[in-house]
């Protein structure tokens, strides 16, 4: 399979590894649901604050870099995050380039048959226009004929397309969507007044928002589940483990109070679907 430039660079990944500490304790999963073990590693794409992002120092950050390092500390293996866009990443996930994608991959039907996947938070869509934009938004129905930016194959995307093609049926004007790789992106044509509006998730649209850079006018949209994704099951049922211990002791509301995020009400963490079928 041939995979973009973005994914080409993967043999050349600028990876950060936080080790789990000595490891003094016993991993929790076998060696073969593991590709180095006892590394584990994740694919992200650290352009979504608060879930995930750089900060000025060029080192990863997020709600998602901070549970996942818990993670790996509960079930004793080394957390190595691997950054790269999203649109290779399920594809490099199910050939076995990596162990697990860590980027807030939104739970759906056909997803939980391709990939063990274990939801540990909530995410929905926000529409946002630049702050100077006269644009007055109520709802996804008066997005019908603008110029919208929604970043590449992600649930956002699939969403906005599916609520574009029900307004079309309704006899309105479709959505002219306008894809890019990263919210930066986006963000750098919404102000140069190449896109009327744009789609993210709740809390990167809320993180513009507090630095000047974004208008939210709806929020709350299409809201479901957001997971960790595996190759593995036993690999998957560890990590679901892990975030029930983690939820247990408080660790869980500590990070998610810290980052802003929104919380599953479960307490008990689980693989949600059946998982690969060959």
């Amino acid at each position: 399979m041939r995979f973009p430039k973005t994914f080409s660079a993967f043999a050349l990944l600028i990876g950060l590894s936080q080790a789990a500490g000595a490891q003094t304790c016993t991993p929790k999963v076998p060696a073969s649901s593991l590709i180095e073990a006892p590394k584990w590693q994740m694919s992200i794409n650290p352009t979504l604050p608060p879930q995930q992002f750089v900060d000025d120092k060029g080192e990863l950050q997020g709600l998602n870099v901070e549970l996942a390092r818990e993670i790996a500390k509960r079930i004793c293996v080394e957390a190595v995050f691997l950054r790269m866009d999203f649109p290779p990443m399920i594809p490099a996930l199910r050939s076995g380039r990596f162990d697990a994608i860590n980027t807030g991959l939104f739970w759906t039907e056909e997803r939980s048959k391709m990939l063990y996947l274990v939801p540990y938070a909530q995410q929905a869509i926000s529409i946002y226009t630049d702050p100077s934009s006269s644009l007055k938004l109520e709802k996804f129905e008066d997005l019908a004929g603008r110029v919208v930016g929604v970043e590449s194959a992600t649930y956002t995307e699939r969403k906005a397309r599916e609520f574009s093609t029900a307004m079309e049926a309704k006899g309105l004007k479709p959505v002219e969507l306008r894809t890019f790789t990263t919210v930066t992106a986006t963000s750098a044509a919404l102000r140069a007044g190449q896109l009327e509006a744009a789609l993210n998730i709740n809390e990167t649209a809320n993180s513009l928002e507090q630095k000047g850079i974004a208008k939210i006018w709806v929020r709350d949209i299409a809201g479901t589940d957001i997971t960790f994704a595996f190759r593995d099951k036993l690999l998957a049922q560890a990590v679901a483990d892990a975030l029930t211990a983690i939820r247990v002791d408080g660790t869980y509301d500590k990070l998610f109070d810290k980052f802003g995020m929104t919380k599953l009400k479960a307490t008990t963490f689980v693989i949600r679907g059946d998982g690969p079928t060959n």
